[in-house]
């Protein structure tokens, strides 16, 4: 069974050989395990490691298209830029972080109506060639190959950071619903572009993080009302060519998952640990309804201590695999303090309790 016939059928619930498996690695892994000899330069890992799955992220959904990052401060350990979106944002110069957000010009109506024009589907915004290579690349090798980017959420706090974002929504619901509803549109139209000029993917893939340490964002009312709209419309395009969906959602997300399920999505992913979320949990409410990738504590893999790491898969893979609906993947991405002996462990263990 190839990667792309078992992705397809663990989404619809059917039964496969073993759960698939896909996995994210921070920058700094590929460095680490390629100086120590494991990887060679630009091998991929879905190739290395054989992942059921291959993504690629095709679109820059920046505002201002023409404008150059301006670095507008620095110190020796990091640098902040002001990019198109008018935003300002600290990142660390030696290791992978999440950027720090620094500063917006954009904190209210006014400020998004300045730059809401800008928001078009040009074409420029889509990279053609890189999703027509990885597409080739996916189907020589049998991998399930999925259009990966942003949905609203995530195109919506770059622009105004997530202070002024959740403020909103509480002061000015109209304003973000209307961000929520343009990035839709944009994000659509974009895709039909792209699909039109270089075929179809397998599933689409979107990004949405709207959870913290054991608390999403919003509240699962306002999620309904300002939210769930611009997903079902998106959702609803990806349904309409017949393509699965797949939606990562770091922090604690579990009060918006019945409704992200009402919006039509088919697999959760990342299911953190360590913000709250409990794989066994979700499997038993819901696992009839969607799929789920991930859940697997990160944390247990950077002991490299395989005794840990047997425990946390023995607890959960025989579960989770009941009912051809499960993925392998960590709760998170893998660092480059965990070692590649203790990756390879890790699947190898995972598969052979994961084999039906």
């Amino acid at each position: 069974m190839t990667g792309k016939e078992r992705m397809q059928k663990i989404l619809k619930h059917e039964p496969v050989d073993r759960i698939g498996v896909y996995e994210h690695f921070w920058d700094d892994t590929h460095k680490a395990w390629e100086s120590g000899g494991y990887l060679k330069p630009n091998e991929s890992y879905e190739d290395h490691f054989g992942l059921d799955m291959q993504e690629f992220w095709a679109f820059n959904l920046i505002a201002d298209l023409d404008f150059k990052p301006q670095v507008v401060g620095e110190t020796e350990d990091t640098i902040t830029y002001l990019d198109g979106n008018g935003a300002s944002l600290r990142r660390h110069k030696f290791h992978d972080t999440t950027p720090e957000h620094v500063d917006f010009q954009v904190k209210d109506r006014e400020g998004w109506e300045k730059i809401k024009p800008l928001l078009t589907p040009d074409p420029r915004r889509i990279d053609f060639a890189g999703y027509r290579k990885a597409k080739e690349e996916a189907a020589k090798a049998g991998r399930f190959f999925v259009w990966s980017g942003l949905n609203v959420f995530e195109c919506i706090h770059p622009v105004c950071g997530h202070e002024n974002m959740l403020m909103g929504m509480v002061l000015d619901p109209e304003w973000v619903k209307d961000m929520a509803d343009t990035y839709a549109s944009l994000i659509v139209e974009l895709q039909k572009i792209l699909f039109q000029a270089e075929g179809y993917p397998d599933g689409i893939w979107y990004y949405e993080d709207m959870g913290f340490k054991e608390r999403p964002f919003m509240s699962p009312q306002m999620y309904c009302q300002l939210i769930q709209p611009a997903h079902i419309a998106t959702i609803s395009y990806a349904k309409e060519l017949g393509l699965p969906v797949i939606m990562h959602s770091c922090g604690f997300v579990e009060p918006l998952l019945p409704h992200m399920i009402e919006a039509g999505i088919d697999c959760l992913q990342v299911i953190e640990i360590k913000a709250g979320m409990d794989l066994l949990k979700l499997h038993r409410l819901y696992g009839d309804k969607i799929c789920f990738m991930g859940g697997i504590d990160v944390r247990t893999l950077y002991t490299n201590d395989r005794a840990v790491i047997d425990k946390e898969l023995e607890e959960k893979i025989p579960v989770v695999k009941n009912g051809f609906n499960y993925m392998l993947h960590s709760d998170h991405s893998i660092p480059n303090t965990v070692h590649y002996d203790t990756y390879c462990y890790f699947l190898k263990k995972a598969l052979e309790l994961g084999t039906y």
